[in-house]
């Protein structure tokens, strides 16, 4: 223990978040000044993980909440070697490393795409999750550590409960969390907006929490010694600091506290940029170098967690060597790769509800998948993924043996805790709800989408046939809005997003089989809650020619030359079958049915075959039970699509259908008075 070259070490963290601040001139540097004692302590003694090997799968983790607090990271990074001068120096620049808010990068120690607030710390708290599962199937051994950091605003955001009664309720006391309690946030102090008692808060939902001063290094060491020794409790250290900690006016005066050091740079504000700098030891025209003394101790750290790391790998080698069918299993899981699987061989009643199919291929999943946590918002026995929870158990504080989350009523904490465990990596998470309630669950979906997690959701109750329950619970909109991330490119170029309606039990399964094999973007299914009549089958099997789904649309009924194609998804599909019967039989017309699964898909395939399922030269027309605008780029500006533009109404479904205009009957005389305005 070296109080000196501590100190040094935490002011060189505070220069050079001043420093990228002032000169990108944007950014937010109070907070990093205050946090980064703790930073500093935690990264130099405490974390564990192995600097020539920054994916290693058994390293600790470090789950940002406050991502304007950026610098903090960039410049702890920075002194281990993981960035340099010139990436540094280049914050919030056009192609650097350094963006405004930290985005996943393993390699760099980032973990976590953050800048929402209450979401970085609720991917922590499923890390956590996904770390304790595997430890319950693989060994103590794997006792690395989720650490979070935490602001005023993320305490604030009401995720917050979520994350905290759940992650009270499962004892996670692998995970660590640093509340930077400065009092003060973006506009106001914090008295102004809440007089809430954070610790009693914690403490109710089951957390150990313990209250320090943050620019104390012996009180951060045994604050985060006391949390390391927990075993039934996740801990909150709440950490006392001053919001700029360590800036001087131009007078010499120190200039602490204020909320103007918050959100913008120093030499914007009463603190005067040159005299800060040289109060914490930098030098002005060096602003962006290492202190020679702090390179030196870093060195020595990163030998000795190199070492350490190391060591753990000798112990973790020989346990594998011991364990050999368990360590396969283990390396299997991590590679994320999949058993083989027979989605043909899962059977299905006719007519059933695409949420009943969705259970069926659960519980074979269930049984043949043995990493998978899978999900529900109190909806378990509603959106059917008790046909999994049916095959296992749910996850109880000292007892990680099953595999089901009941997250209770908490669709965006849940969103966000399947993205942790995503990027901790090893299991697959799945999640489930109405589909109405994927509006609580956006900015988690958007982040799935940004990160590119392999998280599945499962959204049923899909249109407005929920019924009695009424326009509160029909999805009208929610379809246009999902389909909106399948247009919207990730930063791989690929789609960000991959939305799935399939049209009846047979197109679950392959929904599903294409779920799973998305490894590189979250997937929605987007399920009935009604019965479905089947698609016919063409040949001998139905599954097999459901297949021609993972295109993202195909033909169900084929015709030469047809009078009109009609275009739909999901449960619209088997109405549409419905009324081409009448069609044919009653008007003597010809015609074709594309079922599309998911436009997104679709555009992705050869011109040729789009012209094939959906030629460009006949009359389209698609129905579908949101609004049209979910099919009117398929049908084009020549085309009808038939859909809703209000809110649903609180009827049986039956009833709503002949209302609406969702009849065979009532469809056929919509494609008849379509083709008669093109004559």
């Amino acid at each position: 223990m070296n109080k000196q070259i501590d100190q040094q070490a935490a002011d060189n963290i505070r220069a050079l978040a001043v420093a990228m601040v002032e000169k990108a001139n944007s950014g937010h540097p109070g907070g990093p000044m205050g946090g980064a004692d703790f930073m500093h302590i935690l990264y130099s003694e405490f974390f564990n993980y192995d600097p020539t090997d920054m994916t290693w799968p058994f390293r600790d983790r470090f789950f940002m909440d406050a991502g304007h607090l950026s610098t903090l990271m960039y410049a702890q990074y920075y002194l281990l070697g993981n960035y340099k001068k010139e990436d540094i120096a280049n914050f919030r620049q056009w192609g650097s490393i350094t963006p405004g808010h930290p985005e996943v990068d393993f390699e760099r120690g980032i973990e976590n795409t953050s800048g929402p607030l209450g979401q970085g710390h609720t991917m922590g708290v499923g890390a956590a999750i996904a770390a304790k599962f595997l430890q319950a199937r693989f060994g103590d051994w794997m006792n690395h550590k989720v650490y979070g950091f935490i602001s005023d605003g993320g305490i604030q955001e009401e995720i917050s409960q979520g994350a905290g009664r759940i992650a009270g309720h499962l004892g996670l006391s692998n995970f660590i969390m640093f509340f930077d309690s400065n009092d003060i946030q973006l506009s106001t102090s914090t008295d102004e907006v809440t007089t809430e008692d954070t610790a009693m808060k914690y403490e109710s939902w089951g957390w150990h929490v313990v209250t320090i001063d943050a620019h104390n290094h012996d009180e951060i060491r045994k604050a985060l010694t006391d949390a390391n020794n927990q075993t039934e409790k996740p801990t909150l250290i709440i950490g006392k600091t001053i919001m700029g900690k360590g800036c001087v006016a131009a007078d010499g005066t120190m200039y602490e506290g204020r909320c103007e050091l918050h959100g913008k740079p120093i030499g914007a504000t009463g603190a005067d940029y040159a005299k800060t700098l040289l109060n914490l030891g930098a030098d002005l025209d060096n602003p962006f170098d290492i202190y020679a003394n702090v390179a030196n101790y870093y060195k020595d750290v990163i030998t000795a967690k190199t070492a350490a790391a190391a060591k753990k790998k000798e112990a973790i080698n020989a346990w594998k060597k011991e364990n050999t069918a368990l360590a396969d299993k283990l390396d299997f899981f991590l590679s994320g790769a999949l058993p083989e699987l027979d989605f043909e061989s899962i059977s299905h009643k006719d007519g059933l509800a695409t949420r009943a199919a969705s259970s069926n291929v659960l519980a074979y999943l269930a049984e043949n998948v043995e990493n998978m946590i899978v999900s529900s918002a109190d909806l378990s026995n509603s959106d059917k993924t008790d046909g999994f929870l049916n095959k296992t158990s749910a996850l109880q504080k000292g007892n990680f043996n099953g595999s089901f989350l009941q997250a209770g009523v908490a669709e965006l904490t849940m969103a966000c805790i399947a993205n942790g465990i995503a990027l901790h990596g090893g299991v697959i998470p799945v999640v489930a709800t109405f589909f109405v309630f994927s509006d609580y669950m956006k900015p988690a979906i958007r982040l799935s989408a940004l990160q590119e997690l392999p998280v599945k959701y499962v959204w049923t109750h899909d249109a407005f046939r929920v019924g009695e329950d009424g326009p509160t619970h029909q999805p009208i909109e929610q379809e246009a809005q999902i389909r909106l991330l399948e247009k919207l490119k990730n930063h791989k170029g690929n789609m960000s997003f991959l939305a799935l309606r399939p049209a009846d039990s047979a197109e679950t399964s392959v929904a599903w089989k294409m779920a799973m094999e998305n490894t590189g973007t979250p997937t929605g299914l987007i399920l009935s809650r009604q019965g479905i009549k089947d698609v016919p089958a063409i040949g001998a099997s139905r599954y097999e020619e459901a297949l021609a789904a993972e295109k993202g649309g195909y033909l169900v009924k084929e015709v030469e030359n047809p009078d009109v194609v009609l275009v739909a998804n999901g449960s619209e599909v088997s109405t549409l079958i419905a009324a081409a019967e009448i069609l044919e039989t009653e008007n003597n017309l010809k015609v074709s049915i594309a079922s599309v699964i998911s436009e997104g898909v679709f555009r992705n395939q050869p011109k040729a075959y789009q012209e094939l399922v959906i030629p460009s030269n006949k009359p389209k027309f698609g129905l579908t039970a949101g609004l049209p605008v979910n099919l009117e780029a398929l049908v084009g500006a020549n085309g009808k699509v038939f859909g809703l533009e209000h809110f649903g109404y609180s009827a049986p479904a039956g009833v709503l259908d002949e209302k609406f205009g969702f009849t065979g009957q009532q469809v056929s005389e919509n494609v008849l008075a379509y083709l008669n305005t093109i004559q």
